[in-house]
């Protein structure tokens, strides 16, 4: 090999390893908080996994598989099936509905009683949704 394609070889693995770091890194404190919504026992049950995505001055972002851009309804169609295709009306329906809205909750608790953080930012999930069918406008 010559230096050339030596140097440009070694360029390039040093790109791609500091994108690697980039696109992996995890705030420590984020890991911490992540760790532990993960210890909870309803949140860990849960079928969407809640977690902070960053902390900025004290607001921690946090992912939400529901907001105003997407019908409740479809979002619960998809964590329980058995809901999918139901009327919002229907007891079933709105006992889901309460139990998503009290893990969402709860994951946000635990969250701001950490003393670094003064409120919660919800962000939608827009990874997630696409996952499962869900096409959102940016």
């Amino acid at each position: 090999m010559d230096r050339g394609t030596r140097n440009y070889a070694i360029g390039l693995g040093i790109f791609v390893l500091a994108l690697l770091v980039l696109f992996l890194y995890e705030d420590p404190k984020a890991s911490d908080l992540n760790d532990l919504l993960e210890a909870d026992e309803d949140i860990a049950a849960f079928p969407y996994t809640f977690r902070v995505l960053r902390i900025s001055n004290g607001i921690a972002v946090m992912s939400s598989p529901r907001s105003t851009e997407v019908p409740v309804a479809r979002v619960l169609g998809i964590l329980f099936p058995q809901v999918a295709g139901k009327s919002p009306a229907s007891s079933e329906f709105q006992k889901i509905q309460k139990n998503l809205a009290k893990v969402q909750t709860k994951a946000r608790d635990l969250v701001v009683a950490d003393p670094e953080i003064k409120r919660v930012h919800w962000e939608l999930d827009r990874a997630w949704l696409s996952g499962h069918g869900v096409i959102v406008s940016p």
